[in-house]
């Protein structure tokens, strides 16, 4: 309850939690608001929004409802966001904690490869994971997960190296309490703070990440998602702008929305910050 009261008394975390709330409406309604699959043609291509009654935010060069692609690709975008960051935080937790434990050789390897990670671009290597595995929802959320580790990685290993000799870990290393449970009910819980304020960040990137590759036409062009709305608008990005606008928004407000959100748990989460 305190860090909900601590939470709400960020104005940011306020505002971004109502735009988080409406874009995750959106994807829940669409179904409701537009059964139809958002890939058929509804339409002659390349409407202005108002235009048509019927289809009230126009539609793209293909003739397909630009509204009904946003609703249906607000799921598309929150479930690329979500299992991204799941894979990545999940990864990243798992080999700082290891590190940051266990210190010595175990802590330079793990570093040696994390920093063989970040030689190379999230975006080159997410490049040359697509081209390689293909360019299917799952595998393009998989890879994004990949490339996106090695920051929540570095986060854990730094809290667990500062908390692995506090009082409460050597006490219950003295009652003889094994490595495992050690990390997982001691030490991690006390390290996951600053980790849930990252994830939001990460599934921002994700989004950006999944909207670049479809832009490139290296998305899967099979679903509805707001990066290939954009891809597609890309052809008449000097007359019809609108076709890459609207979807445009759309992440801007969804990735401003988990960045206001991300601020709001760190004013809840971080000590330093909370008024007593």
């Amino acid at each position: 309850m305190r860090a909900l009261r601590a939470y709400l008394r960020s104005p940011a975390g306020v505002i971004g939690a109502v735009l988080l709330v409406a874009v995750i409406a959106a994807a829940l309604s669409a179904d409701a608001l537009f059964p139809r699959d958002p890939l058929a043609l509804a339409g002659r291509p390349l409407q202005w929004p108002g235009a048509n009654p019927r289809l009230p935010l126009g539609t793209d060069n293909l003739g397909r409802d630009i509204a009904a692609f946003l609703f249906h690709g607000a799921r598309v975008s929150l479930l690329i966001g979500l299992v991204a960051s799941v894979v990545a935080v999940g990864i990243g937790v798992m080999v700082g904690a290891i590190a940051g434990f266990y210190g010595g050789w175990v802590d330079d390897l793990l570093m040696r490869i994390t920093e063989a990670f970040q030689t190379v671009p999230n975006f080159i290597l997410l490049l040359v994971l697509v081209a390689v595995f293909g360019s299917e929802l799952s595998v393009i959320t998989i890879a994004i997960g990949l490339v996106g580790w090695t920051a929540p990685c570095r986060l854990v290993r730094a809290e667990f190296l500062s908390l692995r000799n506090r009082e409460f870990v050597l006490a219950a290393r003295g009652l003889g309490m094994r490595d495992l449970p050690l990390i997982l009910g001691e030490v991690l819980p006390n390290a996951l703070p600053p980790v849930i304020v990252y994830a939001s960040v990460v599934m921002a990137i994700a989004i950006l990440l999944e909207s670049a590759l479809a832009f490139l036409g290296l998305s899967d062009p099979n679903i509805a998602s707001w990066g290939n709305m954009i891809g597609a608008g890309r052809a008449v990005l000097r007359t019809e702008w609108y076709v890459s606008a609207i979807p445009g928004g759309a992440i801007l407000v969804t990735v401003l929305a988990f960045s206001l959100v991300g601020q709001g748990l760190n004013d809840a989460l971080n000590p330093r910050m909370q008024v007593l």
